[in-house]
């Protein structure tokens, strides 16, 4: 199955934007950003923490629906999926 993983700002800079990657049936969301992030260790580092979780203020989406990261790891993907990682927003 095929899945779109859009990084976003400083993560877009460190990862890249608009990745396509194939993964097998039984995939979670977690699993799939990480085989993306582990590509760049700095990348890795801005998203998650030692325990290899989502650090508190990383935002996920999935198919326009936010996840929480708490739950990202039993989170299944499917084909077609759209996956959009952000780094914290801020405005002014």
């Amino acid at each position: 199955m095929t899945i779109k993983v859009r990084f976003f700002a400083r993560f877009r800079e460190l990862l890249g934007t608009d990745i396509i990657v194939t993964s097998q049936e039984g995939t979670h969301l977690l699993t799939v950003v990480k085989k993306i992030a582990e590509k760049s260790q700095d990348g890795y580092d801005a998203i998650f923490d030692a325990k290899g979780d989502f650090r508190e203020f990383v935002i996920v989406m999935q198919n326009g629906r936010r996840v929480e990261t708490a739950t990202a790891a039993s989170t299944p993907v499917t084909d077609g999926d759209e996956i959009a990682v952000f780094p914290p927003v801020a405005g002014g």
